[in-house]
């Protein structure tokens, strides 16, 4: 009786064929330089993602900021719920389809007849009286072309869906909250570094107002200087800022609003970047980014789709039977009462609608056709993301390799100028120079250092965030094959 079903059988598509994500090979490691984030990091073939990648930057606090985050976040509770909603819609249409409908019922019915109506005296019982009625009916539809079990299909893929819906809000949310605290951390260094270069700019100002007072030097000299000063305070209100915005989004992150959460203070200092670097056969991406196996979830909805409208140019035969017992006696209603059945099959072929079935048909497969466009955008996008993570990292390397040697030739000037100045042979003037010069080269050197630990986050994120490692994928019927048939024709 299980028939046969029509429509297509849904096949995972191929990955790409191809052995490496950059058009020309990557080197061994990145570039390195003196001092902290510096190091080289190497590319480690096949290496797999840890599920909890973001401990690999060594920072307690960081760690803390993610756990509370996965816990509390009311945008990861959404995603939750969604999974629960799309399982429950399952196993309901589930048992809506594969089991039978029983359904009892028991009712009373007051009844008064005329005598006279019917041209006789009397009847043999006294009216009104009252009618009891107890039934158990049964109905169940021969899923003969597949209909029910596409739906199911559908339903299931919609299930996968959601779960990988799930593990994208998860490694979205610790991204996020990775690169905030690693942008919270940079800020902080950039706003010390940058009150010490207006201190300084204050200083020079203060001995060119007192040069000009004494005649050596003209009044341009001075509103120059009062210039340099202006725009060195005025990039401190812009970090500032920067940096409430980033303490703003990171509690929105935990769940807790902005003023009352406390938050801890990460710093470029406490962070470790991670000295080898794991990277996946490319072939793999595709099963392991929770976007690129959403998508196909999508199109394997679709699919079904096109068996559900192909199944409904078929008829459709539902068996359905009812039972009971009739009496006027309450108390024999489930005794000695008439019993009576009802048993029925209901053939059910739509003829004539206008041709609205093909056409619905015809809709489903463009959708289906639509959906794989979409997939091969997301597995392009994919590719493209974890391509453009590598040449981060790797020009990201060699600009804080370049910042680094400024920073240090910016070092060396002051160090050289400041035993000048104590043996006189400069002016403080040129001593606060060179001074300020050092100071915005590590200015500099931070940003670039910011850069590469953002980098190697980002590149956990592209390869997926190691979800498959997790103990917690998801739950229920989530991740299971729905079952399905070689495609026949009746």
């Amino acid at each position: 009786m299980a028939g046969c079903t029509v429509g297509p059988d849904f096949h995972s598509p191929e990955p790409p064929a191809v052995t490496r994500y950059t058009p020309e090979p990557l080197p061994a490691e990145t570039a390195s330089s003196e001092g902290p984030g510096g190091q080289a990091q190497r590319f480690v073939s096949e290496r797999d993602v840890p599920a909890e990648w973001w401990t690999l930057f060594q920072c307690p606090a960081l760690d803390d900021l993610v756990r509370q985050a996965l816990a509390d976040s009311p945008a990861l509770a959404q995603a939750k719920s969604k999974l629960v909603k799309a399982q429950e819609d399952f196993q309901a249409r589930r048992g809506a389809t594969r089991m039978p409908k029983i359904d009892a019922g028991i009712s009373g019915t007051r009844v008064y007849v005329q005598p006279e109506s019917f041209d006789v005296p009397e009847l043999p019982i006294e009216t009104p009286f009252t009618v009891y009625a107890a039934s158990l009916s049964v109905s169940y539809t021969l899923d003969l072309f597949g209909k029910s079990r596409r739906e199911l299909e559908g339903l299931q893929a919609r299930v996968d869906y959601e779960r990988f819906e799930l593990e994208a809000a998860r490694l979205a949310l610790a991204g996020n909250v990775v690169t905030a605290a690693i942008e919270e951390a940079s800020l902080r260094a950039q706003i010390e570094a940058t009150e010490a270069i207006v201190a300084l700019q204050a200083r020079r100002l203060e001995i060119v107002e007192r040069r000009e007072q004494l005649g050596g030097v003209a009044r341009v000299d001075v509103v120059t200087q009062q210039g340099e000063l202006a725009r060195a305070r005025a990039s401190l209100p812009d970090l500032r800022e920067r940096l409430e915005r980033t303490r703003h989004r990171l509690a929105v992150y935990l769940g807790q609003l902005p003023g009352e959460v406390q938050l801890p203070e990460v710093k470029l200092a406490d962070l470790q970047l991670p000295a080898e670097l794991p990277l996946s056969v490319p072939s793999e991406l595709v099963h392991r980014r929770p976007d690129i196996q959403a998508a196909e979830a999508l199109l394997h909805e679709a699919s079904a789709q096109v068996g559900v409208a192909t199944a409904n140019l078929y008829p459709r035969i539902t068996l359905s039977g009812t039972g009971g017992s009739l009496t006027t006696v309450l108390a024999s209603l489930f005794g000695s009462g008439t019993g009576f059945y009802f048993l029925g099959a209901t053939l059910a072929q739509k003829v004539f609608h206008g041709g609205e079935l093909k056409a619905q048909k015809r809709s489903a497969v463009a959708a289906f056709e639509q959906a794989g466009a979409a997939y091969r955008e997301v597995v392009l996008t994919g590719f493209q993301s974890v391509a453009d993570t590598l040449s981060a990292l790797n020009y990201d390397a060699q600009a804080l390799q370049e910042r680094s040697a400024a920073a240090g030739h910016a070092e060396t000037t002051y160090e050289i100028t400041a035993r000048r100045y104590d043996a006189g042979g400069v002016s403080l003037l040129e001593l606060l120079d060179a001074q300020r010069q050092s100071l915005t080269a590590s200015l500099d050197r931070t940003k670039a250092t910011a850069d590469r630990y953002g980098d190697s986050a980002a590149l956990f994120l592209m390869l997926g965030g190691g979800w498959w490692n997790s103990a917690d994928k998801g739950s229920g019927t989530a991740g299971t094959k729905p079952e399905t048939s070689a495609e026949t024709r009746p």
